[in-house]
């Protein structure tokens, strides 16, 4: 497989299970330890790597959820636990997630040294959330495979939500516009948090699909580390990994 091709077959592997972790009740139970609601541990625990910055920045690097939804969260945890400290308990739900159910993966070892290479090989440019979390240490000095699998996946899920942000503004498309041309329309574009009325989808949808396709040519580079044998052990760990959480 080429590096293209790979990114394509692993995009919708990576971003399901990268983010499967935020759902679960254990993930929710956290954040009512910390005092903070779901939605409130949501954006912090993701966009908490950047540190303690304003809502309007965060909502500018997250892009597809409405500002106000942001800020909503964002403040409401920052009157009650600071930012990282956020972000360190979801990368913590994220590690004890991936050692119940990835541990025992078929292949689960191999998944998590590619997803690292593909990972540390990918470029951060404009992309400073993937960078933050980057650069986030892991909560503990040795964890299992299952854990290093479920934090490449996060890793990695946020390289491919920076690479179709860009794509998106360079396609002429705001992010909402994006949100309404894709998959779940109107709803997810509700679910995001934002209100309507919304404009017309029907001149997007061209757009959108070009903003994909430029995504995956900007994420192809951090996948050209593994070659064409890899890349494609790369996709088949990806799909056994989701089969496996899906059937736990």
């Amino acid at each position: 497989m080429t590096p293209e091709q790979v990114v394509a077959a692993s995009k919708p592997l990576v971003l399901e299970l990268g983010e499967a972790f935020s759902r679960c009740p254990s993930t929710l139970r956290r954040a009512r330890l910390l005092g903070i609601s779901g939605w409130a541990f949501y954006i912090t625990g993701r966009a908490g790597a950047l540190g303690d910055v304003r809502a309007e920045t965060v909502a500018a690097t997250l892009g597809f959820i409405a500002p106000e939804a942001v800020a909503d969260g964002w403040d409401a945890s920052a009157r009650t636990v600071p930012p990282l400290e956020v972000a360190a308990a979801n990368l913590a739900e994220c590690c004890r997630w991936g050692a119940a159910r990835l541990g025992d993966a078929p292949g689960v070892s191999r998944l998590a040294g590619l997803l690292g290479r593909a990972f540390d090989a990918a470029d951060g440019s404009a992309m400073p959330l993937f960078a933050a979390w980057r650069a986030m240490p892991m909560p503990v000095p040795d964890p299992s495979a299952g854990a290093r699998a479920a934090v490449g996946l996060l890793l990695l899920r946020e390289h491919f939500a920076g690479a179709y942000l860009l794509a998106v503004r360079a396609a002429g498309l705001t992010p909402l516009e994006a949100v309404l041309a894709g998959p779940e329309g109107e709803a997810g574009a509700a679910a995001c948090g934002w209100a309507p009325p919304y404009p017309p989808i029907g001149p997007l949808v061209r757009r959108r699909i070009w903003a994909e396709a430029v995504t995956d040519r900007l994420v192809s580079p951090a996948f050209h580390v593994l070659g064409p044998a890899a890349g494609t052990e790369l996709v088949e760990l990806l799909t056994a990994a989701r089969r496996h959480a899906r059937r736990g």
